[in-house]
């Protein structure tokens, strides 16, 4: 199957622009004294989209003759166009999307990129366009590189992780409840809801891109409950409607403290550790012995292959 997906997501730009309208007056009216959009973080959403569409252009010239060498050199097999291999790559990169997102709430190299989607305090459709210029400095496309092993070019990689990313459009919202048996298969408003929250019950949950069996499969999923309203944001608040500190405050702090601390491993843990280890090491800065996680009394952080634990 062959389509060219920059000009679907080119000819679904009013779609977008059209469901954020609607979406803000509608909640207007629903909810007027809830705020769920304002200028200032639209306007906000809006920049940082248009700084990560300038460098994703610019990656993706430099990241296409990787996959290129990859798929002449290393592929295991060589699909024929068609529904079969549609839906392979389709459900391939789906899951690593989920492994790329699990691992950008635990490692915070790739959290200081991530971080920019998750710092505003508001949840809407615009947020879906709050993206970071530097994902890839980060490192996002080398969890695509798996796609060329497996015999997809890269056309057909780069098309696919556009098309995961539009559908995730549409879950960035509050106007949308629950929605039944579809919520055991595909990632919904809900379970994204829940995801964007900083409550102890919701925080780093909910991984998924489109399909969600994955967090049902590999224990990361919650539901959104009706008792426990979702407070978004990070745990600590950005309080910034400028695009450029919300994309690179975190790497400053992340600088910073590599920087400060004294042992090896600790800087290593500044760059690389999850982001609660950081809040641990914000809260005990002047520790000089010891885990600083300890010294600030906190829990060490899991060590499974994927824990949930907590985001900065």
């Amino acid at each position: 199957m062959q389509f060219d997906a920059e000009l679907l997501l080119l000819a679904m730009a009013p779609v977008f622009l059209a469901c954020i309208g609607w979406e803000a007056w509608h909640l207007r009216r629903a909810r007027p004294n809830a705020q769920i959009y304002r200028w200032a973080d639209t306007l906000c959403n809006a920049s940082l989209a248009l700084m990560h569409q300038a460098a994703d252009k610019l990656a993706w010239l430099a990241v296409i003759p990787v996959y290129a060498y990859v798929y002449d050199h290393f592929r295991l097999i060589t699909w024929h166009a068609g529904w079969l291999s549609f839906a392979v790559l389709f459900v391939a990169q789906d899951f690593l999307y989920y492994v790329f997102h699990r691992c950008s709430h635990r490692v915070r190299w790739l959290w200081a990129a991530h971080v920019v989607h998750h710092s505003s305090e508001r949840l809407n459709l615009s947020t879906a366009f709050r993206q970071s210029l530097m994902y890839p400095i980060a490192g996002m496309w080398a969890f695509w590189t798996p796609l060329a092993v497996l015999g997809f070019p890269p056309k057909q990689i780069v098309a696919i992780v556009l098309v995961n990313l539009a559908f995730q459009f549409f879950v960035h919202t509050q106007a949308i409840g629950r929605l039944g048996w579809l919520e055991y298969v595909f990632n919904t408003p809900s379970i994204h809801r829940a995801h964007h929250a900083r409550n102890p019950r919701y925080i780093d949950r909910n991984y998924a891109g489109v399909l969600v069996v994955w967090d049902r499969l590999f224990g990361s999923y919650v539901d959104e409950d009706p008792r426990v309203a979702p407070e978004y944001g990070i745990v600590e608040p950005l309080r910034s409607y400028n695009p450029l500190k919300a994309t690179f405050h975190e790497w400053a702090s992340m600088a910073a403290d590599a920087m400060r601390a004294e042992r090896f491993a600790d800087k290593l843990r500044a760059l690389f550790g999850p982001p609660e280890w950081a809040a641990a090491f914000h809260g005990a800065s002047d520790a000089r012995m010891g885990s600083p996680i300890q010294e600030a009394g906190l829990r060490e952080p899991d060590t499974q292959a994927f824990p949930a634990s907590r985001k900065t």
